[in-house]
């Protein structure tokens, strides 16, 4: 017998009745009849016999029912498995982002997707761009939320969306009803610099040399997240990125993008032996969604 002699030598049995197991099966009465024919064959014997219109099981499909019910209820519990992990249910979803990414647009994503898969588990972490080929071959996560991804071929990257690098300030420290802020209005202030933090600090410096514009930093910073304590006790102000700026926002801080626009990319990497679940996918469109579409 195959699984779907089983699936109706089950169905038959339990409804006692063709057209009911029919019904339960959502497939036509001749079909349940040719198939519980089929299986008969090739058993050799009868699994049911008709006494008064009704269907009665024999005494060998009473024998072979027990055995039944156990395959039964073991393919049943793959299909739930399968249905679990397409709706994200039971699955452990590993995710590392950016310090930057993690203050906000990561913990955003995760309530908007729990809203809609609450049996969703996350194990969540941040890492700094140096340590996302490790943390990957290592198996340490699953899939990195970054900004560029390392030069590594183990890694396949998935475009996100974009992002793009402002003026993190004091209210009060820029005239009110500006849009924008070009780089040479900073050259007179005093300057967090996070030139050093990674690729966002590398695309600033390039930025800057194409700009022409030079300042020097009374405090340099290697995270967003010191920089953006800096600005709020009034240490300075500081170019960083728009999630970390929404991340820190307050009725005292202010962000302001570049004139001319600095925009960044925003992805996911992952090992390419070990593509994204049915479920990671969904999460990651969610940042995605956050973000503003890819």
């Amino acid at each position: 017998m195959n699984l779907r002699h089983i699936e109706i030598f089950h169905a038959v049995y339990v409804n006692r009745s063709v057209s009911a197991a029919a019904r339960a099966l959502n497939v036509s009465q001749p079909a349940v009849t040719a198939t519980l024919r089929h299986a008969e064959q090739l058993l050799g014997f009868s699994l049911f016999s008709r006494v008064r219109g009704r269907l009665i099981a024999t005494e060998d499909a009473h024998h072979l029912f027990g055995n039944v019910a156990e395959i039964y209820g073991r393919v049943e519990a793959l299909r739930q498995a399968s249905r679990n992990i397409a709706l994200g249910r039971g699955a452990t979803l590993r995710v590392a982002s950016l310090p930057s990414l993690g203050l906000g647009l990561l913990p955003d994503a995760v309530a908007g997707f729990l809203e809609r898969h609450p049996e969703a588990v996350f194990d969540l972490s941040t890492v700094h761009h140096d340590e996302l080929s490790r943390r990957l071959s290592e198996r340490e996560t699953d899939v990195a939320v970054a900004f560029q991804p390392p030069n590594d071929p183990q890694l396949v990257t998935q475009h996100l969306g974009s992002g793009e690098l402002g003026v993190l300030f004091k209210e009060g420290e820029f005239d009110a009803g500006r849009t924008s802020i070009g780089l040479a209005e900073l050259a007179d202030r005093n300057v967090i610099s996070l030139e050093h933090s990674g690729p966002i600090g590398v695309l600033l410096g390039a930025q800057l040399q194409r700009s022409k514009v030079v300042f020097e930093a009374k405090v340099s910073a290697r995270t967003f997240y010191i920089a953006t304590a800096l600005v709020s006790r009034g240490v300075g102000v500081s170019v960083v990125d728009n999630f970390t700026a929404k991340a820190a926002a307050s009725p005292a801080l202010k962000f302001l993008p570049l004139a001319p626009p600095v925009a960044f990319a925003v992805n996911a990497v992952h090992l390419e032996e070990r593509p994204p679940s049915v479920a990671m996918q969904q999460f990651l469109g969610c940042i995605a969604a956050e973000i503003g579409g890819p």
